[in-house]
């Protein structure tokens, strides 16, 4: 069976004062979300993950608050086969009015989720900000 491809606009939201980064695909329909250690997934009413919160940003992807404060450009994808869910996040920000890889350009963040994620279909839904 062919996995269903969704793409589309999203948006990022950094919450400075309590360290939360949102990757969030825009116009989709939010239903639950699901919580595995530092994030929760976001999936809609077609059973979809259409968004990502990740809890203490700063310390899981090790960079300082601040530049999560300045990100310009964000990617989000997520990638679910047989339950298991692999989450990739790139981020493009500012400093001292310089574009810069907040991640080196070899290793972008990606996070497999290997947990029993019930009602999640086989699916790729990637978007960009």
């Amino acid at each position: 069976m062919k996995k269903k491809k969704i793409t589309g606009k999203g948006e990022f939201i950094y919450d400075y004062k309590h360290d939360i980064l949102t990757f969030k695909m825009k116009d989709r329909n939010y239903k639950k979300s699901i919580e595995i250690q530092n994030f929760a997934i976001d999936i809609d009413d077609k059973n979809l993950i259409t968004g990502i919160r990740v809890f203490d940003a700063s310390k899981v992807f090790g960079v300082d608050k601040y530049v999560l404060k300045n990100i310009v450009h964000g990617e989000f994808k997520a990638d679910v086969e047989k339950k298991i869910v692999t989450i990739t996040l790139k981020f493009v920000g500012m400093q001292r009015n310089r574009l810069m890889s907040l991640l080196s350009k070899k290793q972008n963040f990606i996070h497999q989720i290997t947990a029993p994620i019930k009602n999640v279909s086989d699916s790729i839904v990637e978007c960009a900000v």
